[in-house]
């Protein structure tokens, strides 16, 4: 017997609520019939926001309520950023169809139209410490503050004077309708994005067999691939944590390329490096170019700041 309704779980920040919708629309679009629930719930990393993410326990802190609602059948499935979904899943959850990737870019906002048009000493805002060294090692002069909170509240924080310029994702900002507001797209060579930057995941029950066939035509098979060898970097790098890990993958015809790096937040020790290879050996290429940084240091900053 077909299902007749799908109960989405979902945080309640503005962001995810339209990921959640989007993902609600295609699912009515495709299945005649099938009624589609939002379940909004509040996660622990939107309650803690005067503390980076590292110190308040990492990514998990946005998807742990999310995963409870799939093991207590409150939801049939989760919606997700992946660049906030942890590197190991629970036993009994996986996430079958990750969503055709938006713009992986960062983005500038900002009165100034570039990050080399700041003042000395620019005060820039942002939760990452990712973003925090790549613009610490493109300018030391720059002073990197926390900036926690949805769209709307660091776009706020901005306006009120708080900071010269925030880096946000670019695909949140064009999703919550803020593009206008963008000064500058920062190009992957310039700052590598998160693992999973730009797509949208969907996690389910692994044992949930109609659930699944019904989720199974959204899966967009190129950006699954590309995510799976920046989680599979991020994974070998121990990055369960909010760390200063970058990876973008990409595939030209049979060939998946992955850069990916690890610096220190302060910007002065970049560990940088890419790798290609077929792209059905996406996994295997993500591990292979993390046990190359870590061949090279990369272990050394990334204990350090697991340790402090």
């Amino acid at each position: 017997m077909p299902m007749k309704i799908i109960r989405i779980a979902t945080r309640n920040s503005p962001l995810a609520l339209w990921q959640a919708e989007h993902v609600r629309q295609q699912l009515v679009n495709l299945h005649a019939g099938l009624e589609v629930e939002l379940v909004s719930l509040t996660t622990e990393g939107d309650r803690i926001l005067d503390a980076p993410l590292l110190a308040a326990g990492g990514k998990g802190l946005f998807i742990k309520e999310l995963e409870q609602a799939l093991f207590d059948r409150t939801a049939d499935i989760a919606v997700h950023s992946m660049k906030d979904v942890t590197v190991t899943l629970p036993q009994g959850l996986s996430v079958p169809v990750i969503l055709q990737r938006a713009d992986v870019r960062d983005v500038l906002i900002s009165p100034r139209a570039s990050l080399a048009e700041l003042p000395e000493g620019a005060v820039i805002g942002t939760s990452s410490l990712r973003r925090e060294c790549q613009l610490r090692a493109l300018r030391p002069d720059f002073n990197v503050r926390l900036l926690r909170g949805n769209v709307g509240t660091r776009l706020r924080r901005l306006d009120e004077g708080r900071f010269d310029a925030i880096v946000l994702a670019a695909a949140g900002v064009s999703r919550l309708g803020h593009e206008h507001r963008v000064r500058s797209y920062l190009a992957p060579s310039l700052m590598l994005p998160a693992p999973g930057q730009g797509a949208i995941g969907i996690e389910a029950r692994t044992d949930d067999r109609a659930v699944l066939e019904l989720l199974a035509p959204l899966d967009h098979m190129e950006t699954h691939r590309a995510v799976l060898a920046e989680r599979a970097f991020s994974r070998g790098l121990y990055g369960g944590c909010r760390l200063p890990i970058a990876a973008y993958a990409q595939l030209s015809g049979r060939t998946l390329s992955l850069g990916g790096l690890v610096g220190r937040p302060d910007g002065t020790d970049i560990i940088r490096d890419q790798i290609s290879g077929d792209r059905d050996q996406a996994e295997a290429l993500g591990a292979d170019l993390a046990e190359r940084l870590l061949q090279r240091g990369a272990g050394v900053i990334l204990r350090e700041l697991v340790h402090d």
